[in-house]
């Protein structure tokens, strides 16, 4: 077994899952969706990210840009976030939580592409 496969497919998987956590609930009930849970989300979406990097191969390619797909949609729900609870009057309303989990999701199905290339490529090898 090779430590580093486990660890790349470990935060991968846990990348997806956090998301999907994230995103289930009421989308536009902030009661449903937790601030530290997105942070969460984008942290490990980072780390997945950096180890895409070592990869050299065609896939590697496609594994890290859809990496990069969920950190920007990712990034810009974090922004739409704070931007809504610190820069304007209104506050984190009905529609800015819909949209920001609209992002995740869109983060979401990017991580669901990573994971399916993932399993891919693992029924792929031969030994």
């Amino acid at each position: 077994m090779n430590p580093e496969k486990v660890v790349f497919g470990f935060f991968i998987v846990l990348a997806l899952t956090l998301n999907f956590g994230f995103f289930v609930g009421e989308l536009d009930n902030p009661n449903h969706h937790h601030a530290w849970e997105l942070f969460a989300v984008v942290v490990v979406n980072m780390i997945a990210t950096v180890l895409k990097f070592g990869d050299r191969t065609q896939m590697g390619a496609v594994l890290l840009s859809t990496s990069l797909v969920a950190m920007l949609q990712l990034i810009a729900a974090t922004l739409l976030w704070t931007f809504a609870l610190y820069a304007t009057d209104a506050g984190l309303t009905e529609s800015v939580m819909a949209s920001i989990v609209s992002l995740s999701g869109g983060a979401m199905i990017a991580n669901v592409v990573s994971v399916t290339l993932l399993v891919i490529e693992t029924v792929m090898l031969r030994r």
